[in-house]
């Protein structure tokens, strides 16, 4: 490993989810000398990766990291063969729909299309949470068995009052995934939001994705035609991934 390249890899982690840091603060982090930090701050911030607060001392995700995403993004296979399918399950389910993959122990958010009621909505493409916490994230553990094994073993952070910290009843929930090929959350994540979650296959059959849905707490159980949809959109873009 390059270490100039790890640290800066680091730093760039501390300030994601729209941190603001300052050299000391990272500094304190790492374990480095702040001459140190400083220098790897302002040759991130030369290649617009870091960006200094105007008229303060603080770090932020600099702009070129929204260019960068938005090439990865765009070569995912998978995500560009889900939009229609995505939108679709939108305008049938009056739901918004999101496409999740596995980003560590976390679920990237790659594409999200929104309620289609023209109420006013974050967009969440890019948007990262502990995979614990979510119904894309339960259903991504469910089929890779290192990765959950990473989360049960370590700690659970909780979000919400809902979040699952106790690893043995988070098992319990993957198993039913497995079982069901359905996941669902209530709260666990954001106050007042419900999500359900499914599979989406590749060619060789492997579980690439996690399609899901939200809606409004107050609307669990999803009906069942809400969850057929769901289902339906899977299989379809998993058919159109080439699996069987």
């Amino acid at each position: 490993m390059i270490q100039s390249i790890d640290r800066a890899a680091r730093i760039m982690n501390l300030l994601q989810g729209a941190r603001r840091l300052g050299i000391s603060e990272l500094a304190a982090a790492l374990e480095l000398p702040p001459s140190t930090v400083h220098g790897l701050v302002k040759s991130l911030q030369a290649h617009g990766l870091v960006a200094q607060e105007p008229g303060g001392n603080r770090y932020v995700l600099g702009p070129a990291l929204l260019r960068l995403s938005s090439v990865y993004l765009d070569t995912l296979d998978v995500r560009a063969r889900s939009l229609r399918r995505m939108h679709e399950l939108s305008q049938r389910t009056g739901l918004a729909s999101h496409l999740g993959v596995l980003l560590g122990t976390d679920v990237l958010v790659i594409h999200h299309d929104r309620r289609p009621d023209g109420s006013e909505q974050m967009p969440e493409t890019g948007l990262t949470l502990p995979a614990h916490a979510s119904a894309l994230g339960k259903v991504l553990l469910a089929f890779d068995d290192d990765v959950a094994a990473r989360v049960l073993g370590g700690t659970l952070p909780d979000l919400t009052d809902a979040t699952v910290t106790d690893a043995a009843v988070l098992r319990d929930q993957l198993d039913e995934v497995r079982r069901s090929g359905v996941a669902t959350t209530a709260e666990e994540a954001v106050l007042g939001d419900a999500e359900a979650a499914v599979p989406v296959h590749d060619e060789d059959g492997r579980v690439i994705a996690a399609l899901g849905v939200v809606t409004a707490v107050e609307a669990v159980p999803l009906a069942e035609t809400t969850l057929r949809e769901l289902r339906d959109a899977a299989r379809a873009i998993s058919r159109d991934l080439g699996a069987r």
